[in-house]
């Protein structure tokens, strides 16, 4: 999969499923976690939950699926 930097988002030119377990970057201009890289931990429905890790903290955080892409 490319990922392409558009002027806002990134696309990938792939379209593969996110599932549990899944790498991800965050492409949400206006979220803070826009460009972190984490995994998904479940998904329900339309967002999934993905784990951030960052030396001494991890974080999870609920994120729409269509913000997600990934690598």
């Amino acid at each position: 999969m490319n990922i392409i930097r558009s002027s806002t988002r990134l696309v990938a030119s792939s379209s593969q499923q996110i599932l549990p377990g899944s790498t991800v970057l965050v492409n949400d201009a206006h979220s803070i976690y826009n460009g972190y890289q984490g995994f998904v931990q479940r998904i329900s429905g339309s967002r999934a939950a993905v784990l951030f890790e960052g030396g001494n903290w991890d974080k999870l955080i609920t994120l729409p699926i269509k913000d997600l892409v990934v690598i």
